[in-house]
């Protein structure tokens, strides 16, 4: 096969099929906000999503096998070994995915947050008064929503997602991310960094669920470091937030097309993304796959 079939691209991603059971997916260095996508890459980027999902699948194996193969070249097909994909890209196997978005909280936060201000709950679920912003909640939850395929992801209760999936699956499903989501934080809060809530997707590879996409990365997550979280306000965010921060600065309407980002912004959201990496795996960037 001297070329591969691009199966779906995606705002990041591209999916590209290898054959009956695998596919190749390349994270870009594309970046998005407010369901748009800029202009301007954000170097290294993609390699960062890429070496995460890898850290994290290994280290969370014993909660569940994710449909990682390989992040070396050398296990690609032919087709697949680009000098520019080198670092960005994962042979995976091809999963039945779950269609849902299985969110975790441990601190009550964005959309979340919104809805308890509005109305005291959290996807349906009454909450205890008087919480802060940024706080910490008693326990993890699981919070799904639906995957949408255009527009915006609606937040819905555990029932709902039931009636979506079935009783076996959303219970798997909330077992597997509660899970995933309370080891990763422990280890991520022992490197200084709070794993606020994490988006993980789910699917089945021959009749047991896996955990598929990325994972726990800044694009899914969102990563505070722990000496600037102060409940009662916003904390900084090792992710997109310079792009959110200086292009709603502008009065732009969240419409396409966005304002360009400016050199100082794209090198602060590159900052973030590796300081992520470099903070909870304790590697250095510079020695994943195609780095110097």
């Amino acid at each position: 096969m001297s070329e591969l079939q691009l199966l779906h691209s995606g705002k990041v991603r591209e999916m590209y099929v290898v054959d009956d059971d695998h596919l190749l997916m390349v994270a870009s260095d594309r970046i998005s906000a407010f369901d748009v996508v800029f202009g301007e890459p954000i170097p290294d980027k993609g390699k960062v999503l890429t070496a995460m999902t890898v850290w994290w699948s290994n280290y969370l194996d014993a909660v569940a096998p994710t449909h990682l193969v390989s992040a070396d070249p050398a296990d690609f097909p032919e087709a697949a070994r680009r000098p520019e994909w080198e670092g960005r890209a994962l042979l995976v196997r091809k999963a039945e995915m779950l269609p849902l978005e299985c969110i975790v909280r441990g601190y009550i936060t964005g959309s979340a947050w919104k809805e308890y201000q509005t109305s005291g709950t959290m996807h349906g679920a009454t909450l205890p008064s008087g919480l802060l912003e940024a706080q910490q909640l008693p326990e993890p939850v699981f919070t799904p929503s639906t995957k949408a395929t255009e527009g915006h992801d609606i937040n819905i209760s555990y029932d709902e997602a039931v009636n979506i999936v079935g009783a076996e699956a959303a219970s798997a499903a909330r077992s597997i991310s509660v899970e995933a989501y309370r080891r990763a934080s422990e280890h991520a809060a022992a490197n200084g960094v709070i794993i606020a809530d994490t988006k993980f997707e789910l699917g089945i590879v021959d009749g047991q669920m896996v955990i598929a996409d990325e994972l726990l990365t800044p694009d899914s997550s969102r990563f505070w470091p722990a000496e600037n979280w102060n409940p009662g306000a916003t904390p900084v965010s090792l992710d997109k937030q310079p792009v959110r921060d200086a292009t709603e600065a502008t009065g732009w309407d969240k419409s396409p097309p966005p304002p360009p980002l400016s050199t100082e912004t794209v090198d602060a959201t590159r900052d973030r993304y590796v300081t992520a990496y470099e903070r909870i795996t304790g590697e250095s960037f510079k020695q994943w796959i195609g780095e110097s």
